[in-house]
């Protein structure tokens, strides 16, 4: 009976395993797939594309009412909506400046720091300063690969992502399921316009680009969400939150594989040294999930 129940947990385990790592491949793929946008729409427009149709296929799915909703509710909404428009505008300005491992993994800078600032283990100080050895190993130099523009904004778009983690503890604990995703959403879409009609115009209503952005959302946001709920139910959160630090991995290898993007003996061990450090701070990690839009 004992190595019954055993094996089973043992299966149930791989199994979210095995979810939360589709989840992250998915994620990668979709970022991917959006620099085929880039040259059509633009970075603005295919994150107003991805965003909207993320945003509709959220409101469709919960189908949240804005009656009766509090301030605080209404702030939590908002600043959650600010939050996920700026992580994707930045991260998708980074995509189209530098390469998919070097965007992902400036950008986990976000919850690394997140995991750290609510941690008081005196190892998370070799966490830091291994983190802080692979972000310079990434910095633009004079004459280097790196675009010093594209660094910025992947660095803006873990600010964001930091961000991001922590207003959906909150947005989580203020409403049932996942309403107040779904209209932080639909908010992060409406800001998002202006950039997009402006950079697209007429080309976000091509019937190609439209199938693409969805196909984006679905990648990016739909399918890795759901998946990841899936794992949470059963998977701890520390081991969660080791297996989201392989995103830069995952990023590098996608980038290389399906865009040929090259990357140089000193920006692998960079990448190599922000997984580790990730992987280490977030083992315990603080009453946040490490969510991705």
């Amino acid at each position: 009976m004992y190595r019954a129940t055993l094996s089973r947990l043992d299966r149930g385990r791989t199994y979210s395993v095995s979810l939360v790592l589709c989840g992250v491949l998915s994620v990668q793929l979709g970022a991917a797939l959006a620099t085929t946008l880039f040259d059509s729409l633009g970075p603005g427009g295919a994150v107003l594309a991805r965003v909207a149709f993320a945003a509709a296929v959220l409101l469709a799915l919960w189908r949240p009412t804005v009656r009766g909703l509090s301030g605080l509710q209404w702030r939590y909404v908002v600043g959650f909506g600010i939050t996920f428009a700026g992580m994707n505008w930045a991260f998708y300005g980074a995509l189209d400046r530098i390469p998919l491992g070097i965007a992902v993994t400036l950008e986990f800078v976000g919850p690394l720091g997140v995991a750290v600032a609510a941690s008081r283990r005196a190892a998370d100080v070799l966490w830091v300063a291994m983190a802080a050895a692979g972000i310079l190993l990434l910095a633009p130099i004079p004459g280097g690969s790196i675009d010093t523009l594209g660094a910025g904004l992947a660095l803006l778009a873990g600010c964001f992502w930091g961000a991001y983690i922590l207003f959906s503890v909150r947005v989580g604990r203020e409403f049932g399921g996942g309403s107040g995703l779904a209209l932080a959403m639909a908010v992060g879409a409406a800001l998002l316009v202006p950039v997009g009609v402006v950079e697209a115009g007429a080309e976000l209503l091509r019937p190609e680009a439209l199938a693409v952005g969805f196909a984006v959302a679905l990648l990016s946001s739909a399918i890795p969400y759901s998946l990841e709920l899936e794992a949470l139910r059963r998977l701890p959160q520390g081991i969660f939150g080791v297996l989201m630090s392989l995103e830069p991995a995952v990023a590098a290898a996608i980038g290389f594989a399906v865009l040929g993007q090259d990357l140089d003996a000193i920006e692998l061990l960079a990448i190599a040294l922000v997984v580790a450090a990730s992987a280490g701070a977030l083992s315990t990690p603080p009453a946040t999930a490490t969510a991705e839009a």
